[in-house]
């Protein structure tokens, strides 16, 4: 069973009764789910993953002034404490009432300031441009069960997705960096037998790539031991260039492999190309990834945003 679905049906089994029967002056106010850091707040859990931090447990987030009544949080924080110490197998973990819990008790703010930097999911430009992605998708990532008052689904929905030109800003740099990485610096190293480097900047055009695969999806690109599986789930032309992306940083320099590699990194570009034509960000033919940088950049209609330097969000 997944982690998100175990959380589930431990907080309907247990964790709703308690809410309804001893907290229901407050219950109005209360929002439960689980969501965060943690394979299973995205479904990619397994046996490996078990072995930290993997419990039948949720997360139950306040508005600031429902906690800061100290009576209401602490009995809180003791009824669920309280709740079966294992489920279906599972044993929970211990519960720490001063904090820096996965699971329980948490104040909005504090769960989306941990996350963002931000209380209310308000971000400055500087933020949007700066904020690791898997940060931002850790943020709306997961499951909320319920949510009476609304204040929590309301800062999740801010944040779900990148302003349009923080968007096309990250887009613009991933794809000069693959432009500089993949289409130059990797024939470059190669022909002064720099095979190392050639390998890093290998490196960085698959990360590039996939960066901008996401962006294009407007989708936050999670943690990296996760990127390459979800990337495969967002559908079959995805799951192939996953796998091409795959033999790029799997196979080694050897002679045999570099012409290979160069053709492959160009079948990206050319694919990538036509991605940013179906959703409308060029019109030009060109496959080099620098020349298509800057007509993203146009394409931005804040002047702050488009003046500001190509890899300002990257």
């Amino acid at each position: 069973m997944k982690g998100l679905e175990l959380s589930e049906k431990f907080y309907k089994e247990y964790g709703e009764p308690m809410l309804q029967e001893n907290f229901s002056d407050i219950l109005p106010y209360i929002a439960v789910g689980l969501a965060g850091s943690g394979s299973e707040c995205y479904g990619y859990d397994d046996d490996i993953s078990r072995d930290h931090d993997f419990e039948p447990g949720f997360c139950i987030f306040i508005p600031e002034e429902i906690f800061l009544d100290s009576k209401h949080a602490f009995e809180l924080e003791k009824a669920y404490a309280r709740l079966p110490k294992e489920y279906m197998g599972f044993k929970r973990n211990l519960y720490s009432a001063v904090g820096g819990n996965r699971h329980g008790v948490i104040k909005n703010g504090d769960f989306f300031e941990n996350k963002t930097g931000s209380r209310n999911g308000n971000l400055t430009i500087s933020q949007w441009l700066t904020l690791p992605e898997y940060a931002l998708a850790e943020a709306v990532n997961g499951k909320v069960f319920c949510d009476n008052f609304g204040e929590f689904t309301e800062t999740r929905n801010k944040l779900q997705h990148y302003p349009e030109d923080i968007r096309l800003k990250k887009i613009a740099g991933n794809l000069l960096l693959m432009g500089q990485s993949g289409q130059y610096n990797f024939n470059r190293c190669i022909a002064r037998g720099e095979t190392a480097a050639a390998q890093l900047a290998i490196f960085d055009f698959v990360k590039s790539s996939i960066n901008v695969l996401f962006l294009l999806n407007n989708k936050y690109m999670p943690y990296y031991k996760w990127c390459f599986r979800a990337l495969r789930e967002m559908g079959d032309k995805y799951k192939t260039m996953a796998e091409t992306l795959e033999y790029l940083i799997s196979s080694d320099n050897a002679s045999e492999n570099t012409e290979r590699k160069s053709r492959i990194i160009e079948s990206i570009c050319s694919d990538i190309t036509e991605e940013l034509k179906k959703y409308k960000l060029t019109d030009s033919p060109s496959t080099e990834m620098e020349q298509q940088a800057y007509t993203v950049n146009n394409t931005i209609k804040d002047n702050n945003i488009r003046n500001m330097h190509i890899l300002s969000g990257v």
